[in-house]
């Protein structure tokens, strides 16, 4: 390597670059699994385009195109135009309720030049820019309820926008800045509650009613009664009890109810009942069902690539997009799966060491962004794939097929890259 080649390639991760063309590669890999044929014409299909996994190759390649002017530009232009991004972003998203594409039941693409890009996808990165922004501004004091309400919308908003086209599962994955705030100063007590909602949905969907209202009354009664002293001595203590006992009420009696069947789409329901165990229709836990399958077949060692038959031969829907992760199984079995995710580990990992080494608030909080917004699409994908969660289209980074995911997470991850290279020349 020359002198210029190496003033070029300095200060560049190379662990996470190296990560990233592992995961691409070997998504590129699973696609083809997943449609290869004994008797294509394997380099008619790549020159036509005709196929999935060729179409892949092509992102690729605009996406390598993309990574190579993202080094090259300067890291301040990022921090320039954060807000200017998020607005174009928003823009983009708003136009699509006007003239957008239904595909598979989403009202979420544009049509650009004979392409189908999902802004869902794109909007990620800009909100990820105008967080980091604001987090970062000198103005911000994020231990104040003001600011963190403003850091909430940054992130809510384009979230409301996407809810709209009916594409909820990108939506929830605008969700995962919330642990960026929680690294930033976000109170931990609001996860304790966070959490507690969840428990208190999914005990609505599978306990009766009535029988909830009655466990919170005696559970109530209880506590009131071990704390008859503390409570003499603070009557408020009794108010902040009988409050949060009748909220646990209001909300398993109407609130749950209402949002099941007034709030979300019969689809949606059904998916969560699924997941659950209460929906037995065949039509609904079907793409479920052969996921699992899939990923069983494979066993310890797995089949061996290009001889899985559940992938091959169509049994798994979505094989090359929401359940790529069945060729994987199928394929290279339990130690293959293994191994697989590693990667994806090693690679949250290192953008978390990258995180900490940085020297400016804002890089640190876009590099936590990236690895948030990675861990939450490989957490729900993988839950999707195995039964652990309803089937809500999301992809899995870097691998599943689309141009507009892969385009979006390399645009992420060599953001990301540009800004650590220029960590001790730049304060921000």
């Amino acid at each position: 390597m020359n002198r210029s080649q190496a003033k070029l390639t300095q200060g560049i991760d190379w662990p996470i670059v190296g990560l990233y063309l592992a995961l691409v590669i070997i998504g590129i890999m699973s696609i083809f699994a997943a449609e290869y044929r004994g008797d294509d014409n394997v380099w008619q299909n790549i020159i036509h385009l005709n196929k999935n996994y060729s179409r892949q190759m092509m992102w690729f390649g605009i996406s390598l195109v993309l990574a190579s002017v993202i080094w090259l530009t300067d890291s301040k232009f990022f921090t320039a135009t954060s807000n200017l991004l998020y607005a174009g972003g928003l823009l983009l998203l708003l136009l699509v309720l006007g003239i957008g594409k239904d595909v598979k039941g989403s009202h979420s693409w544009l049509v650009i030049g004979g392409f189908q890009f999902q802004p869902a996808e794109l909007t990620k990165l800009c909100t990820n820019l105008a967080l980091a922004k604001y987090l970062s501004s000198q103005e911000t004091d994020f231990t104040k309820l003001r600011s963190r309400l403003i850091a909430a919308a940054i992130a809510l908003i384009p979230a409301g926008i996407i809810i709209l086209q009916d594409e909820t599962g990108l939506a929830l994955v605008y969700f995962s800045f919330f642990l960026v705030m929680f690294r930033e100063g976000l109170p931990g007590i609001l996860l304790v509650i966070a959490f507690s909602g969840i428990v208190l949905v999914l005990s609505a969907l599978l306990v009766d009613k009535y029988v909830l209202f009655t466990i919170f009354s005696v559970i109530t009664a209880l506590v009131i009664y071990f704390m008859r002293r503390e409570i003499k001595r603070k009557r408020s203590r009794l108010l902040v009890i009988i409050g949060v006992y009748a909220f646990c009420s209001v909300f398993v009696m109407f609130v749950v109810p209402f949002a099941f069947t007034k709030v979300l789409k019969d689809y949606q329901v059904r998916r969560i009942e699924v997941m659950l165990g209460k929906e037995n229709d065949p039509k609904a836990t079907y793409n479920t069902r052969q996921s699992m399958i899939a990923i069983g077949s494979g066993g310890f060692w797995g089949k061996g690539y290009l001889k899985g038959t559940q992938t091959r031969f169509d049994f798994v829907p979505e094989q090359s997009t929401d359940f790529i992760f069945c060729t994987v199984g199928e394929d290279f079995g339990f130690l293959g799966s293994v191994i697989f995710l590693g990667l994806y580990v090693a690679l949250l990992f290192r953008i978390i060491f990258v995180a900490e080494r940085q020297r400016s608030t804002y890089s640190r909080v876009y590099a936590y962004g990236v690895a948030s917004i990675i861990f939450f699409h490989l957490a729900i994908n993988i839950s999707m794939t195995i039964g652990l969660a309803p089937v809500i289209g999301i992809p899995l980074p870097l691998v599943s097929y689309g141009g507009s995911s892969l385009m979006t997470f390399t645009m992420l991850i060599f953001i990301m890259l540009r800004l650590d290279a220029d960590r001790q020349m730049v304060l921000r």
